[in-house]
């Protein structure tokens, strides 16, 4: 990965080596080394939330690194049956029509189970595809093709942004 994209693991170096050069000024009074590590945490804070920020599209995620991937057709196909099983389970409320209102339900809770089932599956091959270009990049490093190296960093790019989209839906569901 180069050093131009963001990274939680060295957000977390940077984070670590600001609490040392904080620790450092205050032990010496230094307030140029408190200046310095406060900057370089707040550059860290900074550092971990690109690492998580992904922009949507419909079924298309962005990352700030590059990364583009599509979400697994189960999570817009849920959410459609979620929506649709929500107006259902209204109009079925709203004119008092019970088996319209159960279908609606049932339709909405399956949407449900299909958009859960759709995350995770962009979870799982987010991360699998994550560690392939994790590997396949250290590799090719080792043998100096620069050219697999870049290809697999963008599939490492491209991984981490599915990944980090369906952790996303999913903590917006857990909040909710």
């Amino acid at each position: 990965m180069s050093d131009s994209n963001s990274s939680t693991v060295k957000s977390y170096l940077d984070s670590a080596v600001a609490q040392g050069q904080s620790a450092l000024g205050s032990l010496t009074g230094s307030t140029g080394d408190k200046a310095e590590a406060s900057l370089r945490k707040d550059q860290a804070a900074a550092e971990k939330e690109a690492s998580h920020t992904v922009g949507k599209a419909g079924p298309l995620n962005f990352s700030p690194s590059g990364g583009i991937s599509t979400d697994d057709p189960n999570r817009s196909e849920g959410s459609w049956n979620q929506t649709v099983g929500s107006a259902k389970e209204s109009l079925g409320g709203f004119i008092g029509a019970e088996g319209l209102k159960k279908e609606g339900q049932q339709q909405n809770a399956e949407g449900k189970g299909q958009e859960a089932q759709g995350q995770l599956s962009d979870l799982g091959s987010g991360i699998q595809g994550r560690v392939k270009g994790t590997l396949g990049g250290i590799g090719a490093s080792i043998t100096g093709d620069r050219a697999k190296e870049e290809e697999y960093r963008l599939k490492h790019d491209d991984a981490k942004t599915k990944q980090r989209s369906a952790e996303a839906d999913i903590q917006k569901q857990a909040d909710a």
